[in-house]
C-alpha cells in the first residue's frame, strides 16, 4: 500500500491577492514565486530567495511593509517541512518580524503617520499578530535534532513572550 501523500506546500498562495498588497519594491506580486522557490529549490536557491523575500517584507531586518502579515503565515508552513533547506534562516526572519518597531517608535514622535494613507503602524502590528498567531509550532521545532534549528526556535520563542 501506498504511503499517503501529504498536501502540496503553499498550496493555499493562490487565495492571497498578492499584486494588491505593497512590499518594499511595490507590488507584492512576486511574493508567490519566492517562496514556492524557498520550498523547493536546493540550498542555493532557496538561500537566495530567502534573501529576495526578506528585503521584500522585512527590509534591513526590521522595516516591515503591507504584505509582510499575508506572507508570514506561509513561512510558518515552511519552517515545519523539513526538507526545506532554510529553515533556520526563516526562523530569525519571523523574529526580526516579531521585533519590528520602526514604524510605531516613529509614530510615537510623528503622531501625524498615523493617518497617513499607507499605514505602516497598522502593517507592523499585523505582522506581529501574524508571527504571534501560530508561536505554537515552536513547540514541535523545540525537538528537532537539528541543534540550529532548536536555537532559532529559542530565540524566536523568546521575543514573542513580551
Amino acid at each position: 500500500m501506498p504511503a499517503p501523500q501529504r498536501p502540496a506546500p503553499l498550496k493555499d498562495l493562490g487565495h492571497v491577492p498578492w499584486p494588491a498588497f505593497k512590499d518594499s519594491t511595490g507590488s507584492a506580486a512576486a511574493i508567490p514565486s519566492l517562496l514556492t522557490t524557498v520550498a523547493r529549490g536546493d540550498a542555493d536557491t532557496a538561500g537566495s530567495a530567502l534573501d529576495q523575500l526578506r528585503r521584500r517584507i522585512c527590509q534591513y531586518g526590521f522595516v516591515v511593509d503591507q504584505a509582510t502579515a499575508a506572507t508570514v503565515p506561509f513561512l510558518w508552513e515552511l519552517v515545519r517541512l523539513p526538507q526545506v533547506t532554510c529553515r533556520v534562516e526563516i526562523l530569525r526572519l519571523l523574529k526580526s518580524i516579531a521585533d519590528a518597531r520602526q514604524w510605531e517608535t516613529t509614530a510615537a514622535a510623528y503622531p501625524k503617520l498615523l493617518r497617513h494613507p499607507d499605514n505602516h503602524v497598522a502593517w507592523e502590528r499585523a505582522a506581529r499578530r501574524a508571527v504571534r498567531a501560530q508561536r505554537g509550532v515552536l513547540r514541535r521545532l523545540l525537538d528537532e535534532p537539528d541543534t540550529e534549528i532548536v536555537r532559532a526556535s529559542k530565540e524566536l520563542a523568546a521575543a514573542l513572550t513580551d
